[in-house]
């Protein structure tokens, strides 16, 4: 199946392929998010389904979230969505990490909302204790965490440096208690990210953070995962421009809560948990 979203908020079909006769609605769904990665994602696409099939004992689907790329990733994910039942391609014209889970999340009808980095960083022995308590129904998010009692991770000292300055900031500044914002392995329930979803204003690599500082103010469970996690060599992502734009979001969010500016207490209150 291909799908092209115009915007975040305001999705198009352009192209569908019907999903089989007979095919099972899916419990969950995992957003592969990309940008001009046409030589990773087939070997990603395959790995992430031949492990579903394997070790995952419900429906799924793989959702390939292209956004806006302008090399062959498009042509390779509508490939993969007519050659393998379950993966589907959707098409976003802006670019956006955060954007893109949006988007394909709002408009996901499975129960249980995944999302994975393409360069599969973290083992993936790690996404079934990540979304069974959303199954179970026991959590509310859960996320993958390479700082938590129990993780493996192997990755350079700047990143290290960088990653664990960041989530002292985010203890100090905002008070969460999450122990790792940026591993791109995190997991909502569908009913969950409908009423927090609206509420997130980031369309960038500050998303992960925003919601979770948001599920926690509003005292959802978040369920912990120590992963093993192996850092990839040739990431593109700008150490330095993410880290000024995560600041700049951790400030606004601030500022949010200062002013009482955000309806934190209705999300409580729907949910009945306690913060």
């Amino acid at each position: 199946m291909t799908t092209t979203f115009a915007t975040a908020h305001a999705p198009r079909t352009e192209e569908s392929i019907a999903e089989p006769a007979g095919a099972r609605a899916p419990v969950l769904d995992v957003v592969i998010p990309v940008y001009n990665e046409e030589g990773d994602l087939e070997r990603s696409v395959r790995r992430v389904h031949a492990h579903l099939a394997g070790a995952f004992p419900y429906p799924f689907r793989i959702t390939v979230a292209d956004n806006a790329s302008v090399d062959a990733t498009p042509a390779i994910a509508a490939r993969l969505a007519r050659q393998i039942p379950g993966v589907r391609h959707v098409r976003l014209e802006q670019k956006g990490r955060g954007r893109a889970l949006h988007a394909v999340w709002s408009a996901s009808d499975a129960p249980i909302l995944a999302y994975l980095d393409v360069d599969l960083s973290t083992d993936l022995a790690g996404l079934l204790p990540l979304v069974a308590p959303l199954i179970s129904g026991h959590s509310d998010v859960a996320i993958g965490s390479r700082l938590a009692r129990g993780a493996r991770v192997v990755r350079g000292p700047k990143r290290e440096f960088i990653s664990r300055c960041y989530n002292l900031i985010l203890r100090l500044g905002l008070r969460v208690r999450f122990t790792d914002a940026q591993c791109g392995f995190k997991a909502i329930r569908r009913d969950v990210a409908t009423q927090l979803l609206p509420m997130v204003q980031d369309t960038g690599w500050f998303f992960d953070t925003e919601m979770l500082v948001l599920a926690e103010r509003a005292g959802l469970r978040i369920h912990e995962v120590p992963v093993d996690w192996v850092d990839d060599p040739d990431s593109r992502v700008d150490i330095v421009r993410t880290a000024a734009d995560d600041l700049r979001g951790i400030v606004r969010m601030w500022r949010a809560f200062a002013a009482g500016t955000l309806p934190i207490a209705a999300l409580r209150s729907r949910y009945g948990r306690v913060a």
